[in-house]
């Protein structure tokens, strides 16, 4: 007798009770309280988030077999395993109907056929919202090559990402970072180096190559801002030396043998400058204008020739008058941050958009905070001259290299707290008191991510928009002559 081919109804039917046997077993029951924290990974326990981030997906640092997710007692995921990778969807949905609120995560897991609950967390939804975009150059932290670099743009209300410019596209050569004019997308530069780089400048998609530099200056633009009217740039020329310490908790040190501030002016293509920032014995560097243009903010010491009197050199910051109509700088300057009466070396100076804050970077000495394990982020309230606690954010690695949201209440920087070794880009919500919240890492689609990248996220930057160039621009437009200064 032949066998009849069982109904297809029979095996859907089969199928939705298998899978029905399966949700019912993955239901927690008799469950009992570890009364200890979640061990996930990376830690979103008691965050402020903001209504427009990506999913916060993590994993758990043990074997599961089964894990649940309840925000506020309702399931908001369920699967096997150890990683939690949310509906993007449903996650959107969440955030917009929670803004505001503190919200209640619970986490209960199956393991050997037990299931238990770990002590609640929170995520606090602001409806302060983060620029959707930010950049960065992936880098390996090291010191000895600088091949396979790129600088790459993140959707961060997803988890869309693209190369704007990439080392295997433009011959092999090293970039820097990039930055915005006031975190808009229709002005921004960086640089590419070596032969035929330059400074790429970005104007509403149109790229063009510049040589910002002229006869007497020890270099080209290294460390830039933009006028909040995008026609300045006040930029130092730096003469670079690198160095090695035989300490591997610092590995690489970079100091100036010289350095000067200039404002290049982008419409007529000429450069200028004053004799305060153009001392021979004096090193300027990190400049950056005020919201407002009134001033222009840098940070200066005494010049060094050799690596053994970098521990005794500490920048401070000042700041000097300057004209926006017609790129003139004043006669005198202001000490802000006195490095002798202080005892501690500042660089990396940012405004709040609002000019409420100033962030900047400390360290014991010198003007390379990245390798040094005790550099931390400072605050300064530009309208009492009071010093902030950031306590909350810093962290027993370095600390450094950040910027502002352009509503100026969200801080990125680069953080080194995982493992001492790989920067990535941490997120902190800063209320209009300069109060900070305890940071988090920009999330990832796979939990996975950052235990398996060999990369550093070195010099983030927040963005408004979307850059309006691509890759393949920014290829063509090296191939051209730059438009020099004079």
């Amino acid at each position: 007798m032949r066998n009849r081919p069982t109904p297809t109804y029979l095996i859907l039917i089969c199928a939705a009770l298998t899978l029905l046997s399966s949700c019912v077993s993955r239901i927690p029951k008799d469950v009992t309280h570890t009364h200890s924290e979640a061990p996930i990974y990376p830690d979103y326990k008691d965050i402020t988030i903001p209504v427009n981030i990506a999913p916060l997906n993590f994993l758990l640092r043990e074997n599961t077999e089964d894990i649940c997710v309840y925000v506020d007692d309702d399931m908001i995921y369920q699967g096997s395993g150890n990683e939690v990778t949310f509906d993007e969807g449903e996650w959107r949905d969440m955030l917009n109907s929670s803004t505001g609120k503190r919200l209640r995560v619970r986490i209960v897991v199956k393991s050997a056929g037990k299931w238990k609950e770990y002590d609640a967390f929170t995520w606090e939804v602001s409806a302060d919202r983060v620029d959707p975009y930010i950049t960065y150059r992936l880098i390996e932290p090291d010191y000895e090559v600088f091949n396979e670099l790129v600088l790459q743009e993140r959707c961060v209300e997803s988890f869309d990402t693209r190369n704007f410019c990439d080392h295997n596209v433009i011959g092999n050569k090293c970039m820097n970072c990039h930055v915005y004019s006031n975190q808009s997308p229709d002005t921004s530069m960086f640089y590419v180096r070596g032969k035929d780089g330059g400074a790429i400048l970005n104007t509403a998609g149109q790229l063009r190559k510049l040589d910002i530099k002229k006869e007497g200056m020890v270099s080209s633009s290294v460390y830039y801002s933009f006028s909040p009217n995008g026609r300045f740039l006040v930029f130092s020329a730096n003469e670079i030396i690198p160095a090695f310490h035989s300490s591997a908790s610092k590995r690489m040190e970079v100091f100036d043998s010289k350095s000067d501030v200039y404002i290049a002016d982008l419409r007529d293509n000429s450069i200028k400058t004053c004799p305060m920032l153009c001392e021979d014995t004096i090193n300027e560097t990190f400049p950056t204008f005020s919201p407002d243009g009134k001033y222009v903010y840098y940070c200066t010491a005494p010049s060094i020739d050799s690596l053994p009197d970098l521990r005794k050199q500490r920048y401070s910051l000042c700041r000097i008058a300057f004209d926006e109509h017609d790129g003139t700088l004043g006669e005198s300057v202001d000490t802000i941050y006195n490095s002798r009466t202080q005892g501690k070396s500042v660089c990396h100076p940012r405004f709040s958009p609002d000019g409420a804050y100033i962030v900047y970077t400390v360290a014991d000495y010198g003007t390379f905070p990245i390798w040094h394990r005790e550099s931390d982020l400072q605050m300064m309230d530009m309208r009492t001259g009071e010093t902030k606690d950031m306590n909350i954010v810093n962290s027993d690695m370095s600390d450094t290299y950040h910027s502002w949201s352009s509503n100026s209440r969200w801080l990125v920087f680069a953080s080194k707290r995982d493992d001492g070794l790989y920067g990535k880009a941490y997120y902190t919500h800063v209320d209009k008191d300069g109060e900070c919240s305890k940071p988090f890492v920009l999330p990832q689609k796979y939990p996975t991510y950052y235990d398996n990248t060999l990369k550093s996220f070195n010099a983030p930057e927040q963005g408004k928009g979307k850059l309006p160039f691509s890759v393949n621009d920014v290829k063509r437009v090296l191939s051209s002559a730059p438009i020099r200064f004079r």
